[in-house]
């Protein structure tokens, strides 16, 4: 499918909030997101400026859409992002709901630059047992009965 006008305008804007971003020494992200042709957010990456790894422009972005509409469902809205997002973000714009990304740069050129998610991708392919992180895994029971108390909760909230 192809970009409209309206994309255009707002993926020009992810990608004009990706430069400013570097100016204000923040990594070369940016992030809109948009309901109904009207911007809800609008974020850069603030992972070293905010000593925060998961400060990602998306993040930023699905965070700030999230308090501005008073609901963790995205789903009505359009993320613009200025690079294709890492799986962390791409992770988070699956909870958040959203069901269109339009973005710019690819995970390829970020790579090129420093920003290298391809070991990510094939950790998650992976095995538990052959990653490189150590996942040990224990008190089953314990854990399985916060699930067994959250299906008998009356007023959960499902997301």
């Amino acid at each position: 499918m192809g970009l409209n006008s309206e994309d255009r305008k707002f993926l020009k804007l992810a990608i004009e909030t990706a430069s400013d971003n570097i100016r204000d020494q923040g990594g070369p992200f940016g992030a809109v997101i948009v309901s109904k042709g009207n911007i809800i957010s609008r974020a850069g990456n603030r992972v070293v400026t905010g000593h925060d790894p998961t400060a990602h422009a998306e993040v930023q972005a699905i965070r700030m859409a999230a308090a501005a509409l008073g609901s963790h469902d995205l789903s009505g809205c359009v993320l613009y992002s200025s690079c294709e997002p890492c799986p962390m973000c791409l992770g988070a714009i699956y909870w958040a709901g959203i069901r269109r990304l339009v973005y710019a740069s690819d995970r390829y050129k970020a790579a090129a630059s420093g920003f290298d998610d391809e070991m990510i991708y094939t950790e998650l392919a992976l095995d538990h047992e052959k990653r490189s992180i150590i996942m040990d895994h224990g008190m089953k029971d314990e854990g399985d009965r916060v699930f067994r108390l959250w299906d008998d909760f009356p007023d959960k909230v499902l997301y």
